[in-house]
């Protein structure tokens, strides 16, 4: 029987100092000196241990990076001389959709491999856009037998890449007619994406697939960047080919097990073309994430394609659109027109664009996803702050153009080990034991949408603009 599948990680510190939230305004001159125990010894998480060697080397104010706003050392101290305001710097970061909290929340994960905490709780809004307007069902969370992770139970996280037949023919002896396909899975419903932004470094490129091949997962990647340096992970990649240049890459494609094919009109002709370059070759089709997505959805799902691939902006809006709508509306279209036309079973979706945090993987498979593929999460565990330098021609002050490849492998492994377990805390509160029969769910979840419909529609009438993704 095989082992219960883990992904190990190791404590990996940052190579720069972190940009931390918070910043401890300490006024010195006040102290009475006369403290047993300062309140900085006896910080539960360690944080001014840990920031010890980066206080010497400053003055007032400290910035400190691990902070989990607990509000001991401030409400503590003898002297009331601790005050903590946010870090400019941090609010610097990113942009409206990979905010701070996203990116140094990302960053610890790949530092600890951990699930994050917070001493203070949640402390963002109740309602927000896109995934924040979708609550998942903890019902099951009081169980005691609901721990995934500490191997009380087992929960299944295994995705299929490959199509099924949508239904069995026995021939008259009780033997099976039906052509039974290959069987293409992986363990973690979170595949890598190259991302579009970012200085790729052939490291940063490099480390993206060991990790893939570490753990288990695949890698889209375009053809352009492959090298000899990434052959013995030919295995997890998948080359990113269109129409006009896969019968340029036919070495490529016979070392894949997976590619994937750019989708446009009368793309169903080349997945024939494909297989006899490679017999037994698992296809992708590549789709942009736009308003007829449904419709194209199911036209593919007729063919003999394996897996739609849907990309959405880097925001998870659909693209070319009007008024774009969040990821999680146009899954949920997708996934009931495939259903209500008998054709889900038979075709797998992976969605790529939006997927910022580990909860994001959980509530893309509920709205109607197999799995889905992250780009920028990658880099940002590599420190990358989204801070758009290096697209406007400066340096990168992490220079992500010289990072060492181990430490690299095993950031983006810290990371994903910490998005597997939280995404077993989800499932195990939820009560369901494997990632498949987490798809689809919608009745595992509550939208704010629905709910604002439902409840206060009959009495004020309904919204006529709304801020809600």
């Amino acid at each position: 029987m095989p082992g219960k599948y883990n992904i190990h990680t190791k404590t990996m510190p940052p190579r720069f100092f972190p940009v931390g939230k918070y910043t401890i305004i300490e006024f010195r001159e006040d102290c009475a000196g006369s403290c047993r125990e300062c309140v900085k010894k006896t910080c539960v998480y360690g944080i001014f241990k840990e920031n010890y060697l980066h206080m010497l080397s400053m003055n007032d104010p400290e910035y400190i990076y691990t902070c989990q706003s607990c509000f001991r050392c401030v409400q503590e101290c003898t002297k009331g001389i601790f005050s903590r305001v946010i870090n400019p710097d941090f609010i610097a970061m990113g942009n409206d959709y990979w905010t701070p909290d996203i990116i140094h929340r990302t960053q610890m994960q790949a530092h600890t491999g951990q699930v994050p905490v917070s001493g203070a709780g949640y402390r963002g809004p109740f309602v927000g856009e896109g995934f924040d307007s979708m609550w998942t069902d903890m019902s099951e969370i009081v169980r005691p037998t609901r721990d995934g992770i500490h191997g009380r139970e087992y929960i299944n996280t295994c995705i299929e890449l490959s199509r099924r037949p949508v239904r069995l023919r026995f021939n008259p002896d009780k033997t099976l007619a039906t052509k039974v396909t290959p069987i293409f899975d992986i363990p973690l419903p979170i595949m890598f994406q190259e991302p579009d932004f970012g200085l790729l470094s052939d490291n940063v490129i490099i480390s993206m697939a060991r990790a893939a091949a570490k753990i288990g997962t695949m890698m889209f990647i375009k053809p352009e960047h492959y090298s000899d340096a990434l052959m013995p992970y030919a295995a997890n990649l998948i080359p990113m080919f269109t129409k006009d240049n896969y019968r340029d890459n036919t070495l490529l494609i016979k070392q894949s097990r997976m590619v994937e094919l750019a989708y446009e009109p009368g793309i169903a002709r080349e997945f024939t073309e494909l297989r006899k370059l490679q017999p037994g070759l698992f296809i992708s089709a590549g789709v942009t994430l736009r308003p007829d997505a449904a419709d194209l959805a199911l036209e593919l799902a007729k063919t003999d394609v394996d897996t739609l691939h849907f990309y959405a902006d880097d925001c998870g809006r659909e693209k070319d659109a009007e008024n774009p709508r969040f990821i999680k509306e146009i899954l949920r279209d997708i996934h009931l027109n495939l259903v209500e036309n008998l054709l889900r079973h038979k075709i797998n979706i992976i969605v790529t664009g939006g997927i910022a945090m580990a909860e994001h993987v959980a509530k893309s498979i509920i709205c109607g996803a197999d799995g889905v593929a992250v780009n920028n999460p990658l880099l940002i565990a590599l420190e990358c702050r989204i801070c758009s330098q290096c697209i406007n021609g400066k340096s990168c002050p992490v220079r992500l153009d010289n990072i060492e490849l181990d430490y690299a492998t095993n950031r983006i492994i810290n990371l994903m080990g910490a998005w597997h377990n939280q995404l077993l805390e989800v499932m195990g509160a939820m009560g369901l034991r494997e990632a498949r029969r987490l798809k689809g769910e919608m009745g595992r979840s509550m939208w704010f949408e629905d709910l604002e419909r439902e409840s206060f529609a009959p009495i004020f009438g309904k919204r006529k603009v709304s801020g809600l993704g």
